[in-house]
């Protein structure tokens, strides 16, 4: 297929785009950075410059392709409302990537919830305005089928592992880190033991890759490799692998003087527990390592 992708050189989109080359796939790919572009050319990517504001390229990309992949940002509506006006019909296919901060709660890292979401069933977003815009970014995409489109969500949990496009790092993970190189001690918010579902990058791109082929795949997913994982989990393994002291908690001001306080609070600070109820009946099966055992073993050591 000839897929238009957004954000080919993150974290998610650039190891998504070069997973799609490596099925024969071919991938045009949209960056806004032009030192990006002889990276892009060596991965088998054909690079497109531009931002997700600029209407009429959208259009014409979206209008060529076979298929939409956006990875690029997960609440700008304008660049959604552009794909599904050109796409309408067509009876093409368009991903869009959301996140599970999407039905993340206020814990502030002091309790875990035992609430956890599936995709089988609908469910109410967070209270946070951003949780609620998002949500409707995401209805836009899932009700686009409407108009003839073959539409998918894949709303992410938190990411992990080794990138193999430009962006190497993790978004969840890399802060901790790099507070910890500063410091010299890991920290989380609150007590830490607030929880996240977690899953492997590779695992994310082979299911890019099974949305975009598969004629059954539509509607909405999260997506999850099968394991929760506490922060403070996922801090003391970042020590163990820096070879740093225990972890310690931090107060909510401290984190957010920081990370800010709307990442602190509602994304290192919150529970977010889904399962992919919708991804595993349409074949899915995620196999890689848990959170933590990549950090200790194969988590690049700064």
């Amino acid at each position: 297929m000839d897929v238009f992708l957004t954000g080919a050189a993150g974290y998610i989109g650039g190891t998504v785009a070069r997973h799609l080359v490596r099925k024969g796939h071919t991938v045009r790919g949209l960056t806004r950075t032009p030192r990006m572009v002889d990276t892009l050319v060596a991965a088998g990517i054909d690079p497109v410059l531009g931002e997700l504001d600029d209407v009429l390229l959208l259009q014409r990309e979206a209008k060529r392709a076979d298929a939409v992949v956006n990875t690029a940002n997960s609440d700008h509506r304008g660049a959604i409302e552009t794909f599904i006006g050109a796409l309408s019909g067509s009876g093409k296919v368009l991903i869009h990537t959301s996140g599970t901060s999407v039905i993340g709660d206020d814990a502030q890292g002091q309790s875990v919830s035992g609430t956890v979401y599936d995709d089988a069933a609908p469910f109410t977003p967070g209270d946070h305005p951003i949780r609620r815009a998002r949500h409707a970014v995401d209805a836009a995409v899932v009700d686009a089928r409407a108009v003839g489109i073959r539409s998918v969500v894949l709303c992410n949990s938190l990411i992990y592992g080794n990138g193999s496009g430009p962006r190497r790092q993790t978004v969840l993970v890399a802060p901790l880190i790099a507070q910890a190189r500063t410091s010299g001690v890991v920290r989380v918010v609150g007590q830490g033991v607030n929880r996240w579902s977690t899953v492997h990058v590779d695992d994310v791109a082979d299911l890019y890759h099974l949305a975009l082929t598969d004629p059954a795949a539509a509607g909405f997913y999260f997506v999850e490799g099968g394991r929760d994982a506490s922060f403070l989990e996922i801090g003391g393994a970042i020590a163990r692998r820096m070879g740093l002291g225990p972890v310690q908690r931090w107060d909510l001001d401290s984190a957010a003087a920081a990370w800010g306080e709307g990442f602190a609070r509602y994304a290192l600070g919150a529970n977010s527990r889904v399962r992919a109820i919708r991804a595993r009946a349409l074949g899915w099966q995620p196999s890689r390592p848990s959170v933590t055992d990549w950090i200790e073993a194969d988590m690049p050591v700064p």
